[in-house]
């Protein structure tokens, strides 16, 4: 072939395979518009995930109902919500299996102050952190605090009012601990709310959360023995009575004990707090055992006086979770343990309890 053709003939393959090379790229060019449209619409729809969930959040930290109502309005998507501040049942599968038969058990005393939700609140963790599942029902509607106990009052969005007016499910209204999964709070109601409650709602909101494979449920029940009394023993089958060694605490509740026993709640404890035995010894103060005879119920715990109870308060920690346990959180677990069925001594109060170094100093000095 001469020279001259062979140049033209490379010239025109040479043509044709920048034609087709052109052809590729704006083939191409589409394709790859539509995956940098792609890619930008995936971070869009990331950043409104995030932003959902970041609005959520700062929904949770604000008080008031009318909040409730708009995070309930823009909840973000299944696909991109967090899902840490609710309870499931699924949550406990890593636990023990579901029991047979829930042990609903009511805090009651008749009297305000003698330390209801301090009890329920301390009791509650201490079963937990044996193993089992607790659920812990404020039934204090308007004035309740065991929130605050627990340090988990910036997470009540959604109460068990909002459950009986079908606004939440209950696994949104029920608040897991982040220290236990396997405790979980309930208030029916918020404080500006009223008694909206009824015995049949309260032993509806009761059956619901035993569905979900709780062993104990904890009442607190409210002071008093007008309708927030009635209510919150309504589906209790146990009760544990609190009381102060005052004429005063002892006469509520012998009465709340006779009202128990009129509405079918048979298997009552008792606990004696705010035991003090430096009076006891002056003769200043009745004794454990003068409480216990006065209202003829078993003894589960004496609690001695402790002003570590408004430290932990305020910092919304019990007293069992402290590192340095003091002589009533130990008063509490042991208390705890008694309730589950397990076998403990109940604490010596016949003398102050006096530390290691005090001890040595009466060892030398020879009191």
């Amino acid at each position: 072939m001469p020279r001259k053709e062979l140049v033209m003939s490379k010239n025109v393959q040479l043509n044709t395979l920048q034609q087709r090379s052109s052809r590729s790229r704006a083939i191409a060019a589409p394709a790859v518009s539509q995956g940098v449209a792609t890619k930008h619409n995936y971070f869009r729809a990331t950043q409104r995930c995030s932003l959902a969930n970041s609005g959520s959040i700062r929904t949770l930290k604000r008080a008031g109902e009318g909040y409730a109502g708009l995070f309930a309005r823009a909840q973000p998507h299944a696909s991109c919500r967090r899902g840490v501040l609710t309870v499931r049942a699924e949550d406990f599968s890593e636990e023990q299996p579901p029991p047979t038969n829930t042990r609903v058990i009511v805090v009651t005393s008749g009297k305000g102050g003698v330390g209801k939700t301090t009890t329920t609140s301390n009791i509650g963790v201490s079963i937990a952190r044996l193993g089992y599942r607790v659920a812990l029902i404020d039934a204090d509607i308007g004035l309740r605090n065991l929130d605050l106990l627990l340090g988990l009052e910036n997470r009540v969005l959604y109460t068990g009012m909002e459950v009986l007016d079908g606004e939440c499910r209950l696994e949104q209204a029920l608040i897991r601990d982040k220290r236990w999964r396997n405790l979980a709070l309930l208030c029916i109601s918020k404080n500006r709310q009223r008694y909206n409650v009824s015995r049949d709602n309260m032993e509806m909101l009761t059956e619901k959360v035993m569905g979900l494979g709780f062993h104990f449920i904890l009442v607190d029940c409210p002071a008093g023995i007008d309708i927030g009394f009635v209510n919150a023993i309504a589906a209790a089958k146990e009760a544990l009575i609190v009381t102060t060694p005052e004429i005063t605490s002892i006469r509520d509740a012998d009465r709340v004990a006779g009202l128990l026993e009129a509405n079918g709640v048979f298997d009552v404890k008792l606990i004696v707090n705010r035991v003090r035995a430096d009076m006891i010894a002056k003769n200043d103060m009745m004794s454990v055992k003068d409480v216990q005879e006065m209202l003829g119920i078993p003894l589960l715990g004496a609690i001695p006086e402790d002003t570590n109870v408004i430290i932990s308060t305020n910092r919304g920690e019990p007293l069992v979770l402290r590192k340095k346990l003091t002589l009533s959180g130990i008063a509490f677990e042991n208390a705890a343990r008694r309730l589950v069925g397990k076998q403990d001594y109940l604490i010596d109060l016949s003398s102050p309890y006096k530390s290691i170094l005090q001890r040595m100093k009466e060892f030398v000095v020879g009191e």
